[in-house]
């Protein structure tokens, strides 16, 4: 299968150079695409470096840092036009370790999307401080407890979609923008009867750059899961 690693970018220089690269070594089948968010720090610059130099590299460029849910869903309608058969979303901050990228084209030989958890054989979260992994597990406890969804890590950004579940979902209703984001694809994937399946990793915090973590991001996420809830109820996703 031919597999799209869609990486989102702002400000994160010191990373893009050596992620892409270790994203295309994990397997010959695998490109990469950078959503680049006009990066004041170059990012965009240098991934245009590299795209030259490397025919399975490609970037998008976006006029403004608008989100990490719409730089995917960006990402996602490249990767659909350019015929891939499946698209994975990954960190550009090597939290998301390119080595697991061969487990997850094996499991999705079997399932429809796949998810790479933090909290399916335990917690396996590295370096962060106890208030960010507490509000990590338990809002994906929330989440499990008013959607339904049999999800464990439903707000982990490591995942690989079959196109078929990105194609049956309408994108253009998709509006959340933060880490919500990874909840409502997995519910509306869920609610269309695909078939979800977790795979173990280990999340370790980011080697370089800042986090994009912020109160509003939290926020979106509160009450994101009962917005799906109530329009699941009505038959409205």
């Amino acid at each position: 299968m031919k597999a799209l690693v869609i990486i989102p970018t702002y400000n994160e220089k010191e990373n893009i150079e050596k992620i892409a690269p270790a994203a295309l070594a994990a397997d010959p089948s695998i490109s990469v695409l950078i959503v680049d968010d006009s990066s004041p720090d170059g990012t965009g610059e240098m991934a245009d470096r590299m795209a030259a130099q490397n025919n399975r590299i490609f970037v998008l460029h976006r006029e403004k840092k608008n989100g990490l849910g719409q730089a995917y869903l960006a990402g996602f309608k490249w990767g659909l036009e350019k015929n891939f058969d499946c698209l994975f979303e990954m960190d550009a901050d090597f939290s998301h370790d390119p080595k697991y990228l061969p487990d997850f084209l094996k499991a999705v030989l079997e399932a429809d999307l796949v998810i790479g958890s933090r909290y399916i054989s335990g917690v396996n979260v590295i370096n962060w401080p106890m208030g960010r992994l507490l509000l990590s597990y338990y809002a994906n406890v929330y989440s499990r407890i008013v959607t339904g969804m049999p999800v464990r890590d439903a707000t982990g950004g490591f995942k690989c979609y079959r196109r078929q579940v990105l194609e049956e979902i309408d994108l253009s209703k998709v509006r959340s923008n933060g880490y919500s984001f990874q909840i409502e694809m997995s519910f509306r994937a869920w609610k269309k009867g695909f078939r979800l399946k977790e795979i173990p990793i280990v999340f370790v915090d980011r080697r370089e750059g800042t986090s994009k973590m912020s109160k509003k991001i939290v926020r979106e996420a509160v009450w994101m899961v009962w917005r799906l809830r109530i329009l699941s109820i009505l038959g409205k996703l």
